[in-house]
């Protein structure tokens, strides 16, 4: 005999797949970066994680963009953008929330 699972525990684990997001935000310092940000590679761009742990609720080490854009020869316009990726969702996922990273890009 086949047992079924629970019709509520597969509403609720549908739901929380279907309405979970990753989310991502862009600050523009001074006139922003000079070059398309999706495009730019190599020189111009500074990619580090944020560790959070308990689901984004403690800061362990957080990326400094000041430093970042001084590791990239310094600047006075450039942009931050700040996401939750593909892989920062999975690391969260495998660890139960209990380690939660985070992306920050620096574009000059």
């Amino acid at each position: 005999m086949i047992k079924r699972p629970p019709i509520m525990m597969t509403v609720l684990f549908t739901a929380s797949v279907l309405l979970s997001s990753c989310y991502s935000y862009t600050s523009v310092v001074g006139e922003g970066a000079k070059a398309d940000i999706e495009k730019v590679k190599g020189l111009n761009k500074k990619t580090k994680w944020n560790h959070y742990s308990i689901g984004g609720l403690i800061r362990i080490k957080a990326s400094d963009s000041k430093e970042m854009v001084n590791e990239l020869g310094g600047a006075e316009d450039y942009n931050v953008r700040t996401r939750h990726t593909i892989l920062n969702g999975l690391v969260g996922l495998v660890t139960f929330g209990v380690y939660t990273p985070t992306t920050t890009t620096v574009t000059k």
